[in-house]
């Protein structure tokens, strides 16, 4: 398919970089009004422009990933020259009925909502659609299965899934920093303790996605009675480690519904 990214900012960029790694016969363009600090992404065979409008008329699939105040000047250039096209925004807090509303009948509203880790196929990206645009709306969910994992959500739970998969992202390298700094404390030189602390939660997730069970049958293999394992963790839930994770999510969600 023929992608057009508009907005190449790090998520943009994340986007097309996992689509170069991680789809085959995709032709990706990503516009930017300063192109001076992605036009590296031209080695890779991904076509970068300063005009919204570049080629646009040839894509399959229109990514939005820009800042809200952007929306309404960005669709004033596109939509002159574009006609049935499928427009996946990336934007936070723009509804599918206000974007389907801008956009016109003639065109397919896809709500998405990607991390930058789909750079590395790692993204969890919930998408939300109108039923009556399911069909070409399944072609964004398939493009993105090809970035990690793209589970289809409702609406509703759009503004949840920003602050779980996208917040979500620094909350679990805030953790894999705490981990690292108790790596130096117990005698590990940074560089060590990083390592270890990155690719145990890497493992850990990648055991949960693989065998599809509940966290804590995971955890229970690891714990022997009277073993250090579970120590830590009791010592850790008495200081507030799940509460405090749980308040910042729920934190985070108020904010965005203001």
């Amino acid at each position: 398919m023929k992608i057009h990214i508009i907005g190449g900012g790090n998520l943009g960029v994340s986007i097309a970089l996992g689509l170069s790694k991680f789809s085959e016969s995709n032709q990706l363009t990503v516009t930017r009004r300063n192109t001076s600090s992605i036009l590296y992404l031209e080695k890779l065979g991904i076509t970068v422009a300063t005009d919204n409008t570049h080629n646009i008329q040839e894509a399959d699939i229109i990514i939005l990933t820009i800042k809200p105040y952007q929306v309404s000047t960005v669709l004033a250039e596109i939509l002159p020259v574009i006609s049935n096209k499928t427009i996946a925004s990336a934007v936070s807090g723009l509804s599918i009925e206000s974007l389907q509303k801008q956009i016109g009948d003639t065109h397919q509203a896809v709500r998405i909502m990607p991390n930058i880790a789909a750079q590395f196929g790692a993204s969890a990206t919930c998408i939300a659609f109108a039923e009556k645009h399911k069909e070409k709306a399944l072609k964004v969910v398939h493009l993105f299965e090809n970035l990690g994992t793209a589970p289809i959500i409702d609406e509703k739970l759009m503004d949840a899934a920003t602050v779980l998969a996208a917040s979500g992202t620094a909350f679990a390298l805030r953790y894999i920093r705490a981990s690292m700094q108790a790596g130096i404390e117990i005698g590990f030189d940074w560089q060590t303790a990083l390592a270890i602390s990155a690719q145990t939660v890497k493992g850990a997730a990648e055991m949960l996605l693989e065998e599809k069970v509940h966290p804590e049958q995971l955890i229970d293999r690891v714990t022997t009675p009277q073993g250090c394992t579970i120590a830590g963790l009791n010592d850790m839930e008495m200081h507030g480690f799940s509460s405090s994770l749980i308040r910042g999510i729920k934190t985070s969600l108020k904010q965005i519904k203001g």
